[in-house]
């Protein structure tokens, strides 16, 4: 640990010599989360909405006001054919229509269940899927307004759903987890797998292979370092989400910090290994992207569900670290769940940073005879 923390004070005095740098590694990542925080979000608002309304009575009204007020729609025209459905439809100025039939009222006061159409610009399978939830839920709860009587009546068979841990369902507490994992990722690969490549293009390296330091101890030493920048990134950006974006803390803060600092050196690891093949920095940054944009983006359950992807990229998700600490981060934040359920997750993150260590210094060991 004497050789270790001998390279660990050189680095650190490399990194405060290039303050630009640093403050690069520890305020861009929370920049990122505010960009991508508000860009990426599936919560539709302001859906355009016109109506053809055939019954023109209060109860008529009623319904179309329970969609205005509802916050999800915005009322932009009265539609009086069908050839003007078709134009507004046709010309993206209405994403959906709401059509009342004749004798709406009337069937309202009947009690026999009157039905409305609504029809939805399709182009986007899952905003009209959202959209169809929207119309479908506001549609249901009107009708029990405006006939209770009917509404008392219940069926045989009925289903109360209760959502837990989301129950709003906002798309920005899935979205925010994985965003995390997404900057941690990428801003630890990058900086370790630049820093190496940036003494052996400055021509340190073979100084510091002459040096009586071993492998291990150089890997351990220029890691130390950039692992506490890298934790110090990661409680900005928890802390950041949490102001922005109302991220809960339901479970214990000692098991995210676990959490959190076995997915950092793993991919601090990663970018060894490929400080170790790239010769130049470019080359090192390519490669960084390449191997943590991709894979934490498409591969970790980020946005895609791993259950729909086909077989082989299943099988290929085992080998994405983000995979894990996802499903841990979002129990340990989301649900609150105890790290000693999420021993699985841990222990795969564990094994991923092994690996990358050894490969990194295993690799070293070979270049400097």
């Amino acid at each position: 640990m004497t050789k270790a923390l001998a390279v660990c004070r050189k680095e650190l005095r490399q990194i405060r010599r290039d303050r630009r740098t640093l403050l690069i590694l520890i305020f861009v990542p929370a920049f990122f989360l505010l960009l991508y925080g508000y860009a990426l979000n599936w919560d539709i608002r302001h859906i355009t909405l016109a109506v053809q309304d055939r019954d023109a009575t209060p109860e008529s009204r009623a319904l179309v006001s329970a969609f205005v007020n509802s916050g999800y729609f915005d009322y932009i025209a009265d539609a009086h054919s069908p050839g003007e459905i078709d134009r507004l439809l046709d010309l993206n100025e209405a994403r959906a229509v709401l059509v009342i039939p004749e004798g709406f009222a009337r069937d309202v006061a009947r009690g026999s269940g009157p039905q409305v159409q609504v029809l939805i610009n399709g182009e986007n399978a899952n905003t009209a899927t959202t959209v169809m939830g929207y119309a479908a839920n506001i549609v249901r709860s009107a009708g029990a307004s405006l006939a209770p009587a009917a509404a008392a009546r219940a069926p045989l068979v009925s289903v109360e759903p209760r959502i837990w841990y989301n129950p709003e369902l906002r798309s920005t507490l899935f979205l925010v987890p994985g965003l995390i994992a997404y900057i941690l990722m990428i801003t630890a690969v990058i900086s370790t797998a630049i820093s190496i490549v940036r003494e052996k293009e400055v021509g340190t390296m073979e100084q510091v292979r002459m040096a009586p330091i071993d492998t291990f101890s150089f890997v351990v030493g220029k890691t130390i370092p950039y692992f506490l920048i890298s934790l110090a990134s990661a409680a900005l950006i928890v802390l950041a989400a949490m102001v922005l974006f109302q991220l809960p803390m339901r479970g214990n803060w000692l098991s995210l910090l676990v959490a959190l600092s076995l997915f950092i050196a793993g991919a601090l690891g990663t970018g060894l290994v490929i400080s170790t093949v790239a010769d130049t920095q470019q080359v090192a940054f390519q490669a960084a992207m390449l191997s943590s944009f991709l894979p934490t983006l498409m591969l970790s359950g980020f946005i895609f569900p791993i259950s729909s992807m086909p077989k082989v990229l299943q099988i290929i998700t085992y080998g994405v670290p983000a995979r894990y600490f996802l499903i841990a981060l979002r129990g340990i934040v989301l649900k609150g769940t105890s790290i000693w359920l999420l021993l699985p997750q841990m222990g795969a993150l564990i094994v991923y940073a092994l690996v990358m260590l050894t490969l990194a210094s295993l690799r070293l060991s070979r270049e400097a005879r």
